[in-house]
């Protein structure tokens, strides 16, 4: 549904350029909730403000539901009125929410209805069924200023729902909001996704926003994404930011020729006793430094940072048992990390499983 290719973009003022953008592909598939998150200034809010080109572009391209928008970034007034009736078809959420403080509720979910021409009648019954949507059917005679932010949320993305996108950009949607309304703003968003077939593209500096309500994910840092894939992929990947980011764990060796253990569980592995199960088939003590626990895409994910005792070349056998159980297992200061677990070392497991 969003594809973008080599996407570059170059701020130059006063004789300096800052690359916000340095060859950005990206890749959302339609009907999925996809998140960005980095720090402040690595480039998410350049990136989905590229996407609907309110900032042109320097280098590469962007597609949108199979069309190049890129291609109808130049001059001359057809081109800017396919622009125009492309971007109708992507929903724009702010951090800000930006709604006309002189304009009642239901007057600014009409005014991109009013762009667009439909008559007054047409207006008022699109504006009266997105609030209902919203949750919001009691406020449309309200000014925003007699709103909570999170009722001023609501508004902004009804009146982003208002040409029947089939895209939705959320920039920092939830940043300005307590936890408690960022829940159900989130909920809200995944409500829709679900409902009307949205595809959402959600910028966010929040882990939490991630883990709560997107399938996929990338990790932006210095104009560039270093990571991505759906959410359960990355916890499956060895070494993967993200996944250490979503569920951080901590804790450090408490002796000399102790191998500390990144453990994450999912799937059906989140409900088993395995670290139960590996103390008894080997007979070692196992000590738990951290642990972290949650709920991703409707299943139950978690890390745990075990400790065995004595050197990793000594517990070769008993992660492979921690692998063989489907677990994704990242050992401290190796580079094993990516590695199968050697053939002998499976049997070796399965020996002392039975």
């Amino acid at each position: 549904m969003i594809t973008t290719s080599g996407l570059t973009k170059v701020y130059r003022s006063r004789g300096r350029e800052v690359t916000a953008l340095d060859g950005v592909d990206l890749h959302v598939r339609e009907g999925e909730v996809y998140g960005v998150i980095g720090q402040s200034g690595a480039g998410k809010s350049s990136l989905i403000r590229c996407v609907n080109l309110l900032e042109r572009p320097t280098a590469g391209t962007v597609s949108v539901a199979g069309q190049d928008l890129t291609a109808l970034a130049g001059r001359g007034s057809r081109a800017s009125k396919d622009l125009r009736r492309a971007r109708s078809r992507i929903g724009m959420v702010f951090q800000h929410f930006n709604l006309l403080s002189s304009r009642t509720v239901q007057d600014n979910i009409e005014l991109p209805l009013e762009i667009l021409g439909l008559s007054g009648a047409e207006r008022s019954r699109k504006a009266l069924e997105l609030l209902d949507l919203v949750g919001l059917a009691d406020k449309a005679k309200s000014y925003p200023a007699q709103l909570s932010g999170g009722q001023k949320q609501r508004v902004g993305i009804a009146r982003a729902l208002a040409g029947d996108p089939k895209v939705l950009l959320s920039d920092e949607a939830t940043s300005a909001l307590d936890p408690e309304t960022t829940r159900s703003i989130l909920q809200l968003l995944r409500d829709l996704n679900r409902q009307l077939g949205l595809t959402v593209l959600l910028i966010t500096h929040e882990m939490d926003v991630v883990k709560s309500v997107c399938d996929s994910a990338a990790l932006m840092e210095r104009g560039q994404i270093v990571e991505h894939g759906t959410v359960t992929e990355l916890l499956a990947t060895p070494g993967s930011q993200l996944a250490a980011a979503l569920f951080p764990v901590s804790g450090e060796a408490t002796g000399e020729d102790r191998t500390v253990v990144d453990v994450t569980f999912h799937g059906e592995a989140a409900t088993q006793p395995v670290i139960s199960q590996l103390s008894r088939t080997y007979n070692i003590d196992i000590s738990i430094l951290g642990a972290a626990m949650d709920t991703v895409a409707g299943r139950q994910v978690g890390r745990m940072r075990i400790e065995l005792p004595g050197r990793f070349e000594e517990n070769v056998v008993p992660i492979g048992f921690l692998r063989e159980q489907g677990l994704q297992v990242d050992v401290a200061g190796t580079d094993d990390n990516a590695a199968p677990v050697p053939q002998d070392a499976t049997l070796l497991v399965k020996e002392g499983a039975k």
